[in-house]
């Protein structure tokens, strides 16, 4: 028996309480929450600020760890939001009558207990909590060592609130940084009914192949935006640069530009901007000619097999020149992680054939990858991205935390 049995124990029962707590009461929990994020700003400020003078600032995760007042804020009102979105439990999803009587119904219920894996994210123990509570799920959250003090100051404010309210602490709990929580964490069946990890290739890739508790797959973003023959440049050059340089670290962030042969000509419009950000490109020989009299060359550079398939996380980009959108989603078929992919055309027959040939959780026509996020698509906050096909693709909100239950109602019909 592992370490933390006891501990998986009680937040599995905590989590079974939330059958019997009506969805006003969670959204007065969770507007308190969100309060206290703000009224306690200063504290997890000055934890945090702990946590940011171990990690070296050209580090890519420097800018997931760091908090500010103002994202602070946003965080809660991303739990308010939360508030005002339906509750998934108890949805009836279909319902059959039988000719022998039965009626069945097909209803949405919570998963139970949800464990999180992530990395120097503070904001996914927020983010976490109010989905799960939401959706009627406990949670226990795994977080990197990296942002230890923020995370534990975040779940104090937590557990104030839920203890203030008359509800069960256990409802979230935050596991020790180490290895050997992990290691429990993702064998801990018949406790945990659903693991979910937040953050890289590494990490994720950790979590498949060792968990025994099912996974969904989430987070790791090689996205690509393809310029076609008849793109706009003006909107081609503005959903560049704000698909690579609005937030580097996150992983709707664009990795590579691929750009039709006819119009290599314009790649010094098309990525001008990005020189203002000190963005690298990694240009094969095509882009690298067409950029050179324009763009910076102490950030320009050839690139190489290792340019394409890979998620920055910096200020970095892969340029290639490709004959038209067949080769486009040919590589994007190779060295894209099924997670955010663009087109941009005027032309509505490419746009059509990219829809539906490239696969991916999200696919853009004329639009950023950077949309890619469970706020901008009306879900509240959002607890990943998810590039499977099983059970849930692309953004994760309150819907996808519940999974479902069939109710058969009878007068005592009995089966041949």
């Amino acid at each position: 028996m592992g370490k933390l049995t006891d501990t998986f124990q009680q937040v599995r029962e905590a989590g079974k309480s939330l059958a019997f707590c009506g969805e006003e009461k969670i959204n007065e929990v969770l507007r308190a929450v969100a309060d206290a994020t703000e009224s306690q700003a200063g504290q997890i400020l000055s934890e945090n600020a702990k946590d940011l003078a171990r990690m070296d600032e050209s580090d890519p995760k420097y800018d997931r760890l760091k908090l500010t007042t103002e994202r602070i804020h946003g965080i809660a009102e991303g739990i308010r939001s939360v508030t005002r979105l339906p509750s998934p439990v108890g949805r009836v999803l279909s319902e059959t009558l039988r000719p022998n009587g039965m009626k069945l119904t097909k209803v949405s219920v919570p998963f139970g207990v949800i464990g999180i894996v992530y990395e120097a994210r503070p904001n996914v123990t927020l983010d976490v909590f109010s989905l799960c509570f939401k959706s009627g799920n406990a949670c226990l959250l795994k977080g990197g060592s990296d942002a230890d003090c923020s995370n534990r100051a975040i779940v104090s404010v937590i557990h104030s609130v839920l203890i203030q309210q008359g509800l069960n602490p256990n409802l979230v709990v935050l596991l020790p940084p180490d290895r050997e929580s992990a290691a429990e964490l993702l064998n801990a069946r018949g406790y945990v009914d659903l693991l979910i990890p937040r953050g890289g290739k590494g990490l994720i890739d950790f979590v498949r192949r060792n968990a025994t508790v099912p996974v969904i797959e989430t987070g790791a973003g090689v996205c690509h935006a393809y310029f076609d023959r008849s793109g706009d440049v003006t909107k081609g050059a503005a959903i560049i640069r704000n698909a690579k340089t609005r937030r580097v670290s996150v992983c709707n962030a664009l990795d590579c530009v691929l750009v039709h042969r006819e119009r290599v000509a314009d790649l010094p419009v098309l990525c001008g901007g990005l020189s203002c950000s000190h963005v690298t490109i990694y240009a094969d020989p095509e882009a690298f000619s067409a950029l050179q009299e324009s763009y910076p060359a102490e950030l320009l550079r050839h690139s190489t097999d290792e340019s394409y398939g890979t998620e920055f996380l910096d200020y970095k980009m892969a340029v290639k020149v490709l004959s038209g959108p067949e080769e486009a989603v040919a590589h994007i078929a190779r060295y894209g992680s099924g997670h955010s992919e663009c087109i941009v055309t005027e032309d509505s027959r490419s746009a059509d054939y990219f829809m539906k040939a490239v696969d991916a959780a999200c696919v853009y026509v004329n639009v950023p990858t950077s949309f890619t996020d469970g706020g901008e698509f009306g879900l509240g906050a959002e607890i990943g991205i998810s590039t499977q096909k099983l059970h849930a693709r692309g953004p994760m909100g309150l819907e996808e935390l519940n999974t479902y239950k069939w109710i058969v109602r009878g007068e005592g019909q009995t089966r041949d």
